[in-house]
């Protein structure tokens, strides 16, 4: 291929066989767009250079239409962003594209290349370039050297002319936010219906998701930072109305959650967003994660006032000993005083927990379990710990096993399975206390109720809840993400 105006196929892979699609709990309940790879496509088409996105996970049918598309369009570049749970089925379709046009160039990008770098290569050889970190302005460097002069672009692995493994090293300058486009929602096929938040989590559709601000501060030891490593940049609050504007006359969008781990990190920018929403007339809700240290009733009241209906917050287990030994700011009566805040300003909050943290035993699960319930949240996630290749705590896991013993099995590590246990506790009994944590919260009445009122707070929950009844009742009963 010789041609002037470069293309180039983005593929967000599913991460496992289609047909079993139907029954994934995690499809069900939440399909997210691929907001990382929507962006990426909006840069390269303001760069002209061609681009389009098949997301494998709302369309888990795709292969066909990506050999469809790779014989019909001819793409010079294919590139995949993967988690570590779908990185070994970028590999497979990466496999099948080399075999369908066997001068395509094969890139990889997302969290889990970027935090191997050299490794990805040096094993994978169908694996032409990966792209470490943000991906609009090195993608679009990489496609417009055209295999020249590769040294002089940051960010990238490649092979060199003597076939060793380079790494170019790490870009200083990055993009100002607020000069990129909003992400290509356009290319994403059936967008938006085919995109739902989980349910209880939203009032009104359509609904959709955006990313206001990359990057955080702290230094969590569960946390991937191989992307944005210790940086944090955001979008102006005059760019995420104009941001909301776009996605509501474009598409409709009538709420939209924000996808950042530190939504309200900058307190200024919050409220000036408040501001824009309350004087306006969009008439949109919003959804977002903080931290409980950031926090306070003038913040929390200007929110509400803007339309915000749900807050996240990360409380990872109730143990106050256990949650000081993974990150900063440990205060489990902090974070009972903040929910207390939210829920007087009448936000919806959720607790986000994980259970199986390195120092986890049967009694930090008990009083986890002891302290979640005593507090007035409305809904609350359940992850299994997973040490990913870009959080600090990963190698330490990986090469010591003084901590635990660990499964590296990338294809199941996607916080739905126990991957990792921690000493002194076996795997039989962390899946036997998980159940019990999910089976016990569904069965109190406040709970209950809580959801029963859903049904006029957000009455296409319900509705998608009765569609997929059984596959709801069976995940609650095993918490298997795919029904067999």
């Amino acid at each position: 291929m010789n041609r002037k105006n470069k293309k180039i196929l983005l593929v967000h892979p599913l991460g496992y066989k289609s047909d079993k699609a139907s029954t994934d709990i995690s499809r069900i309940a939440n399909i997210t767009p691929p907001l990382g790879i929507a962006s990426i496509c909006a840069y390269l088409l303001l760069r002209q250079i061609d681009c389009d996105i098949i997301d494998c996970y709302a369309h888990p049918d795709a292969d066909k239409k990506i050999n469809k598309y790779l014989e019909t369009e001819k793409p010079d570049y294919i590139g995949f962003s993967c988690s570590t749970s779908t990185f070994m089925d970028g590999i497979r379709i990466a496999k099948i594209s080399k075999s369908i046009l066997s001068d395509i160039k094969i890139v990889f990008g997302g969290a889990h290349v970027s935090a191997l770098k050299e490794s990805i290569i040096n094993n994978f050889n169908i694996v032409d370039y990966v792209v470490v970190g943000e991906g609009e302005q090195t993608l679009t460097e990489l496609i417009e050297a055209d295999n020249k002069n590769l040294s002089d672009i940051k960010n990238i692995v490649y092979k060199n002319y003597d076939n060793k493994v380079v790494f170019t090293g790490y870009r200083k300058n990055l993009l100002d936010l607020d000069s990129l486009p909003f992400p290509a929602y356009e290319k994403l096929d059936g967008y938006p219906e085919k995109y739902k938040l989980p349910i209880f989590n939203y009032p009104k559709t359509p609904n959709s998701s955006c990313i206001s601000s990359r990057g955080c501060p702290y230094s969590c030891s569960y946390c991937d930072r191989s992307v944005f490593r210790k940086t944090f940049r955001f979008n102006s609050a005059e760019y995420l109305y104009k941001h909301f504007k776009y996605l509501n006359h474009n598409f409709g969008i009538k709420h939209v959650n924000f996808y950042d781990d530190q939504f309200t990190f900058h307190k200024k920018r919050v409220l000036k967003f408040c501001d824009l929403m309350i004087s306006g007339d969009l008439k949109m809700s919003f959804n977002c994660a903080a931290r409980a240290e950031h926090l306070d009733h003038e913040i929390v009241t200007a929110m509400k006032a803007a339309g915000c209906w749900m807050i996240s917050l990360g409380i990872e287990t109730g143990d106050q000993k256990l949650l000081a030994q993974h990150r900063q700011n440990a205060n489990i009566e902090m974070l009972r005083e903040k929910i207390t805040l939210i829920k007087k300003a009448k936000i919806r909050v959720k607790a986000l927990l994980m259970m199986g943290l390195p120092g986890e035993t049967e009694e930090s699960i008990s009083k986890s379990k002891k302290y979640v319930y005593s507090l007035p949240i409305d809904d609350f996630n359940l992850a299994k710990f997973t040490p990913f290749p870009g959080s600090p705590i990963y190698q330490q896991i990986k090469d010591g096993g003084s901590l635990g013993t660990f499964d590296e099995n990338w294809e199941k590590m996607d916080c739905m399975e126990f991957i990792f246990i921690p000493n002194g506790i076996n795997k039989e009994k962390m899946e036997a206390l998980f159940i019990d944590f999910y089976r016990s919260h569904f069965m109190r009445y406040k709970v209950l109720f809580g959801y029963f009122s859903m049904i006029w707070k957000s009455p296409d929950s319900w509705r998608r809840f009765f569609i997929d009844f059984f596959s709801f009742m069976n995940f609650i009963k095993n918490k298997k993400r795919v029904q067999t």
